[in-house]
């Protein structure tokens, strides 16, 4: 989930416009497109990231209401079922979100909501969209002609220091948890805010255990380096990052450094490469940092929210944003593979949740082909491709399932608290 505040929504038309005419893979006469359709045909094109529910929870029309939200329709963002089939999405992963900073809101009656609206979205679409939970599952979907529909939970603020709450959200269907969001936790540090803790604590570390003993995954994305790193120290299972990109190629603090990319095969995980414009454009996050940096300026002044609008209206007239495009975030995918291996890299695409602009040829769920026909003609094989498009994950599934089989016959379910690991009594 990446969001701005002043980010505004483009009319669906505007977008599929701009898409046809930047786009010179759109042509349906490419060979390598109806090569790359043909050949999404065969695997589960599985993505790690999409914000559909959160989407539906903040409708400006109807929000939370999911009956509302017609999938059967265009809707005015990213995704619809429509094109889910054109982009041949065979399995996503809907982010149950919440943000880090709606303590006083309460997190677990928000993250429950989250829970109901993505259940109750895909009970709604049965001929198009399966509830799983595995990876034998993602697999029966697909050969079932169905859109295999698995739970994320994006943020361990949701699990509020407790274990149990852990369990309770595997138990709702979550199948992996990314640690943090953008705010520091009381037992791992984020990566876009303040480090407390120089990575993990003692009871972020059995947070960890207990997901590798549930077979929840362990999502990296949005946490520090230091935390990517010693939990690549102690995870017993293949961990993902859900939605990021190559920090080698994009300055961003939510990317991934190629220290930790070349310590994924060992440890078998997975980098979802994400879509969001600033992970994938050097360019367009430089623009986006001197935005903000207005924002900041005119806020230091005490100006209102309506001033600090009309600043930004103005300064964009006179910097024009630029784009982000396909053929950036090939880049990233190529990097992955490059230094971590063909083994190694995915696609979370974090549609719906990275705002109103998109990379050009990337504007929704109906391009990943698109996509696949730009590696083409950079010449990779079908079997990397496949790879790519969701082998990699049924692999990392299915080793985190046997890790849970394995630590369940010999561990019950932890019941230490971070009290007891992170500010144990004097003399205990």
């Amino acid at each position: 989930m990446t969001t701005h505040p002043l980010a505004t929504r483009l009319p669906l038309i505007v977008l599929a416009a701009a898409a046809m005419l930047a786009s010179p893979l759109s042509a349906q006469d490419d060979p390598a497109l109806t090569h790359a359709r043909a050949l999404l045909k065969t695997v589960p094109l599985i993505d790690g990231h999409n914000d559909l529910p959160w989407e539906i929870r903040t409708s400006e029309t109807a929000p939370m209401d999911v009956q509302a939200y017609d999938l059967n329709q265009a809707t005015h963002g990213n995704t619809d079922i429509a094109r889910l089939r054109a982009g041949e999405v065979g399995a996503q992963f809907w982010s149950i979100y919440i943000p880090g900073e709606a303590r006083d809101t309460g997190y677990a009656k928000m993250q429950l909501e989250e829970f109901d609206i993505a259940r109750r979205m895909i009970a709604m679409y049965p001929k198009d969209l399966q509830f799983v939970t595995t990876a034998d599952g993602i697999e029966d979907a697909f050969k079932a002609g169905k859109i295999g529909s698995l739970l994320g939970l994006e943020g361990g603020h949701a699990i509020e220091n407790s274990l149990g709450a852990l369990r309770s959200y595997y138990a709702l269907g979550a199948r992996y948890m990314t640690l943090t969001h953008n705010v520091t936790l009381d037992w791992a540090d984020a990566a876009q805010d303040t480090a407390a803790h120089g990575g993990l604590t003692p009871f972020g570390r059995e947070v960890v255990h207990e997901m590798n003993r549930l077979g929840m995954m362990v999502d990296l994305s949005h946490v520090s380096p230091a935390v990517m790193s010693q939990v690549l120290d102690i995870a017993e299972s293949p961990i993902i990052f859900s939605h990021s990109s190559a920090r080698a190629l994009t300055d961003h603090k939510r990317n991934v450094p190629d220290s930790i990319l070349r310590r994924l095969p060992k440890n078998g995980g997975v980098v979802m490469v994400t879509f969001v414009p600033g992970f994938v454009s050097t360019t367009f996050g430089a623009w986006e940092a001197a935005r903000d940096s207005v924002v900041v300026a005119q806020m230091a002044l005490g100006a209102d929210s309506a001033a600090v609008r009309s600043q930004v209206r103005a300064w964009t007239t006179t910097h024009p944003r630029p784009r982000a495009s396909l053929s950036d975030v090939a880049d990233h995918i190529e990097h992955v593979r490059k230094v971590a291996g063909v083994d190694h890299v995915g696609l979370g695409s974090d549609f719906d949740g990275m705002g109103p602009v998109t990379p050009i040829g990337l504007e929704d769920v109906s391009t990943y082909p698109q996509l696949f026909a730009e590696l083409i003609h950079r010449g990779w094989k079908d079997e990397d491709l496949k790879k790519l498009a969701g082998l990699n994950m049924l692999r990392v599934l299915r080793a985190n399932e046997a890790t849970a089989r394995r630590l369940q016959a010999s561990e019950q379910p932890s019941t230490k608290t971070i009290q007891q690991l992170d500010h144990p009594a004097p003399g205990a």
